[in-house]
């Protein structure tokens, strides 16, 4: 009856083992995918700046036309619309970046959580498959030793 013990006990801790690893992919894949994904909101924000940059010209175009066709000049009051809407527009660039980096810094986290979690199963499931062998080896020292 001893032997039966024991074959169980060491099929549970090949199946502890083997769930660890899995668990510890799973999260590691994790981990990558969440990587990259920071990698995509760093390709975003640059698209986003691109396509703020390219708005900005055309709204600045459309202000000096406005100013010109109203009779003024781009001198004085003109001017000032001018340089303030460029201090805003460094503002909302700003801003963007900030929460581009901000979201970087979450899937980072994200990332590293994931790691810690795979580490983690791994190290459970070495504590159960360890106990799993010692159940088995006391099951046959009972029985025959």
């Amino acid at each position: 009856m001893g032997w039966v013990t024991a074959i169980t006990s060491v099929a549970a801790a090949q199946q502890a083992s083997a769930r660890g690893k899995f668990n510890q992919s799973v999260q590691e894949r994790n981990a990558v995918i969440a990587e990259q994904e920071v990698d995509q909101i760093e390709k975003q924000n640059e698209f986003d700046l691109a396509r703020f940059d390219q708005k900005f010209t055309q709204l600045q175009g459309e202000t000096t036309v406005k100013i010109l066709k109203s009779g003024a000049t781009l001198e004085g009051s003109g001017l000032r619309i001018k340089r303030y809407n460029a201090e805003q527009a460094e503002i909302e660039k700003d801003i963007i970046t900030f929460n581009s980096k901000v979201a970087q810094s979450r899937k980072i986290e994200q990332a590293n959580f994931a790691r810690m979690n795979g580490q983690l199963a791994r190290m459970e499931a070495r504590q159960a498959e360890l106990g799993y062998y010692s159940q088995a080896g006391q099951s046959l020292m009972n029985n025959y030793g």
